[in-house]
C-alpha cells in the first residue's frame, strides 16, 4: 500500500502495560491489512522516531496521562505529523475529569454530580457541601484513565477520608455522586454510533480488575430492547463525543439511572485494543474486525491530509 505506520505505545505510568498490549495488537492488525508497520515503545524525552521521514502515520496507542492526555498529541501536531485519534484540546477535556465534566455541564449534558478536589482547603469545603447529598460517594483522580486510583465509599467521613488520601497520591481528584444504575458503554468511529454494551461486573463496580484480568466481567449486546432509551443512549454518547470536539474514535461511558436518564461517566479518547476491550468488541458486533477498524482510523488520520 505505500503506507508506513508507526504504532506508539508504552509511555510511563500504572497503565503502561494495557498500552503495549494495545499497541501489539493494533500494529497485528495494520500488518494484516498490508501496511509497513513499526511498533516502538515510546517514552518521553526518546523522541527520535518522530523525526524519522520514512513513517506516514503516527498510530497512538497509548494509555495514561502523557500519552493520552494532549501530550503527545502536542508534540505531534508541533510537528506537523498526522497521527491517529483526538488533538490536544479535546484529549485533555476528556482525560481529566473535572475539565470534563466542567464540559459536559455547558452542553446541558447529564453527568453524576461531583465535588472537585482541586487543593487542599477543598476537602474542608466538600464537608460541608456535601452533607446530607448521598451516602455513597465515587473517588477518581482527575488525570489517570483505567479506573486506577477509584474507589466506592459509604458515608461523608470515609469520603473525605479516601478522597485525601487520593489527593496526596495523585493531586486533584472527584468526590462523585455515586449513581446507581446500569452501565453501558459506547463505542464512535468516524460518524458511527457502535452497537451498545452493557457492562455487568462480580466487583464493586467496573474497576482495573475487571476491566483487564477478571473472565467473569459480562459483556452484553441487546439487552436494551426499547427503542427511546436506545436513542437516548446513542444521542447522548454523540453529543458528548461532539461537545469535547473528539475525532475519528472514542469510547463514552454511561450509567443509565433510575428515570432512563442516560449520565455520561467519561470519555476515552484511545480506548484499550486488547481482549478485553469493548470497542474492538462492539466494531466486531457491527461487522468490523480488528483489521477493518485500525484501517479505518488510519484512514481518517490519512484523509485529513
Amino acid at each position: 500500500m505505500g503506507i508506513k505506520v508507526a504504532v506508539l505505545m508504552g509511555a510511563l505510568g500504572p497503565e503502561r502495560q494495557i498500552s503495549l498490549d494495545s499497541g501489539r495488537a493494533v500494529a497485528e492488525a495494520i500488518r494484516n491489512a498490508g501496511y509497513d508497520v513499526i511498533e516502538h515503545d515510546y517514552k518521553p524525552g526518546h523522541e527520535d522516531i518522530l523525526d524519522d521521514e520514512s513513517i506516514d502515520i503516527y498510530f497512538l496507542a497509548f494509555h495514561g496521562e502523557f500519552g493520552e492526555g494532549g501530550d503527545m498529541q502536542d508534540i505531534c501536531q508541533k510537528r506537523g505529523l498526522i497521527y491517529t485519534g483526538s488533538g490536544p484540546e479535546a484529549s485533555r477535556l476528556a482525560f481529566d475529569k473535572i475539565a470534563g465534566k466542567r464540559a459536559y455541564k455547558d452542553a446541558k449534558i447529564d453527568s453524576p454530580r461531583a465535588f472537585f478536589i482541586e487543593k487542599t482547603k477543598d476537602l474542608h469545603v466538600a464537608k460541608k457541601n456535601l452533607a446530607g447529598k448521598g451516602n455513597k460517594f465515587v473517588i477518581k483522580p482527575a488525570r489517570q484513565g483505567s479506573s486506577v486510583g477509584v474507589c466506592i465509599v459509604d458515608g461523608l467521613k470515609d469520603a473525605i477520608t479516601a478522597a485525601e488520601k487520593c489527593f496526596q497520591e495523585f493531586g486533584p481528584c472527584l468526590i462523585e455522586q455515586f449513581l446507581e444504575g446500569r452501565e453501558f458503554t459506547v463505542g464512535i468511529v468516524g460518524e458511527d454510533v457502535l452497537p451498545i454494551i452493557e457492562i455487568k461486573t462480580e466487583n464493586t463496580f467496573y474497576d482495573y480488575h475487571a476491566k483487564y484480568i477478571d473472565n467473569k466481567t459480562q459483556f452484553l449486546f441487546d439487552t436494551v430492547s426499547d427503542p427511546e432509551t436506545i436513542q437516548k443512549i446513542n444521542s447522548t454518547a454523540i453529543k458528548s463525543f461532539k461537545a469535547l470536539g473528539c475525532r475519528d474514535f472514542a469510547r463514552v461511558d454511561i450509567i443509565l439511572d433510575s428515570q432512563a436518564k442516560p449520565n455520561v461517566i467519561e470519555i476515552n479518547t484511545i480506548p484499550g485494543f486488547t481482549t478485553h476491550s469493548l470497542l474492538p468488541k462492539a466494531a466486531a458486533r457491527a461487522g468490523m474486525d480488528m483489521t477493518r477498524l485500525c484501517m479505518r482510523i488510519v484512514e481518517m488520520a490519512k484523509n485529513r491530509n
